[in-house]
This record gives structure tokens, C-alpha cells and sequence, in this order.
């Protein structure tokens, strides 16, 4: 159990310092993406750099998964450890052992971040209102907390849906088929909040930026948790993964157990062979 702790742990706080990481060196001293200006800022068009910080995402994830998969199933997220809970494969102490784990290496993220760019007042910290990027763009456009909430749901919806989906059998592509999900969502997600889909993503650099990073932030752990659960029970019933496997099994069971019945009875049926008894050889008298 102490090397899931720690690939968690390790696995959440590589998605903050590669996917914040990138997000924060093009947001300070390139693009200024959510408004901050550098006299080194070349001007960067904004597609480009969301291309660059959702592919910084997707691809550490991937690499996560793929190499850390194997231990502890590279959840790194809370919704997505929920899911798992709600869907059956983990129990409560599991799940809440795997969340702490994971708040801890999201924290544990920023503060590298932290310490490697020297200040903490931008850390990939996600936001709406002034905090988001389609707002600054278009004042016109009011992205507000409902929107927000909303927005993080169905991104997380998505996102964990494809996980649990991909991951129900040893899938060689479920690493691929992740990562470039992850990649999706924040390509759409960005601009409306920075993209969240994962509460532990979002609570190190809130803690330590602070501000309106910090009041905000329960939309970030609310909203992604409340689109993990929806997709488990939306994986579980709607596609039948979990309940129908177990009632087709069921029912070729008794399928199987009639049809030895009847081959029984059908033996027991069939008359006996007589079995006449072999006819003596007269034995040739001595002389």
C-alpha cells in the first residue's frame, strides 16, 4: 500500500510542476495568457499557447500513467478516485488514503513551482470572473461562478468517463486514449477557468497564491467532484459496465446447469445393453 501512497503522491505533484509549470512560464514571460505582461512577451498567439499548456497536460498524464499505472491505477485525481469508489473498485480507506495523497503532491507541486520561479503570484491557479481568460478577451462575456461550476462539470464528466471506460481491462491504448482527453478538456476548459477537472490540481497552487485564487477554489473542488460522480453512475447503469457483465454470467450459468440436467436425465432414460452371459467351451476330456 506504501508504494501507492507514494506513486500518488509523486504522480500528482509531476501533473502540477510540468502541466502548471508550463502553464505559468507562458503565462509570465511569453503570451501573458491570463493578462500578465512581460517586455520579453515575443506576442505568442493565443491558440498556440493553450495548445502548448493542454499538450503539457495530456502528455505528463500520460507519462504517468503509463509508468505508475501499474501500481496504484495513476488516479492523481480525486474525482477520478471517487468514481472509482462509487463503481466499485476500491473501498472508502482506500479512496480517502489516495485523496489526501493527492492533495499532499498537489501542494507539494506548487511549492516546487513556487520555489523555482521565486514568487507565488502566479502558480496556474484556476479562476473565473476576472480570473479567466475569456473574460479579459471579451469584457461582454460574464464568466461567473454558475458558468464555471457548470463547465467543470462536463469537463470533468468527460474526462473520467474515458477513464473508467478505458481502464475497466488491461488496455495498452488507455494511457494514449487519456492523456489526449485530458488534452481535449483543456483546450475547451482554459479559457473559462484555466481547467480544473481535478481538486487536487487545483487546491496547492490556490493555498499558496492566495486571494481570489483561494476564495474561488471550492468551485474547483465541488464541481469536479460532483462530474466524477455523475459519470461513474452514468459508466455503471447507462452503459452497463458492472451490472449487465454479472447478470449475463449469471444467467449462462443456469443455462449451463439446466442443460446438464437434461443430458442426465437423458442418460437415466436410455435402457441398459443386456450383457448375455459368453457361452462356455465344452473342455476336451483326457484320455
Amino acid at each position: 500500500m506504501i508504494k501507492k501512497w507514494i506513486c500518488e503522491f509523486v504522480g500528482t505533484m509531476l501533473l502540477v510542476i510540468f502541466g502548471c509549470g508550463t502553464a505559468v512560464v507562458l503565462e509570465t514571460f511569453v503570451s501573458g495568457l491570463y493578462g500578465v505582461t512581460s517586455a520579453s512577451a515575443p506576442g505568442i498567439s493565443l491558440p498556440y499557447t493553450l495548445l502548448a499548456v493542454s499538450l503539457a497536460f495530456g502528455l505528463v498524464l500520460m507519462a504517468i500513467v503509463y509508468t505508475m499505472g501499474k501500481v496504484s491505477g495513476a488516479h492523481v485525481n480525486p474525482a477520478v478516485s471517487v468514481a472509482c469508489l462509487i463503481d466499485g473498485r476500491m473501498s472508502v480507506i482506500e479512496c480517502v488514503e489516495y485523496v489526501v495523497l493527492q492533495v499532499l503532491g498537489g501542494i507539494a507541486g506548487a511549492a516546487v513551482l513556487m520555489l523555482i520561479l521565486g514568487n507565488a503570484s502566479s502558480l496556474g491557479a484556476n479562476g473565473y470572473g476576472t480570473l479567466s481568460v475569456l473574460q479579459n478577451m471579451a469584457p461582454t462575456v460574464k464568466v461567473t461562478a454558475q458558468i464555471a461550476f457548470l463547465v467543470e462539470t462536463i469537463l470533468t464528466f468527460i474526462f473520467v468517463l474515458v477513464v473508467l471506460a478505458t481502464t475497466k481491462k488491461e488496455n495498452c491504448f488507455s494511457g494514449l486514449v487519456i492523456g489526449l482527453t485530458l488534452t481535449l478538456v483543456h483546450i475547451f476548459g482554459i479559457v473559462f477557468t484555466g481547467t480544473s477537472v481535478n481538486p487536487a490540481r487545483s487546491i496547492g497552487p490556490a493555498l499558496l497564491t492566495g486571494g481570489d485564487a483561494l476564495s474561488q477554489l471550492w468551485v474547483f473542488i465541488l464541481a469536479p467532484l460532483l462530474g466524477g460522480i455523475l459519470a461513474a453512475v452514468f459508466y455503471r447503469f447507462v452503459l452497463n459496465e458492472g451490472v449487465t457483465p454479472k447478470l449475463v454470467s449469471a444467467s449462462k450459468t443456469v443455462i449451463e446447469e439446466v442443460e446438464d440436467d437434461e443430458d442426465e436425465e437423458e442418460i437415466e432414460e436410455e435402457p441398459e445393453e443386456e450383457v448375455k452371459p459368453k457361452a462356455r467351451k465344452p473342455r476336451k476330456k483326457s484320455k
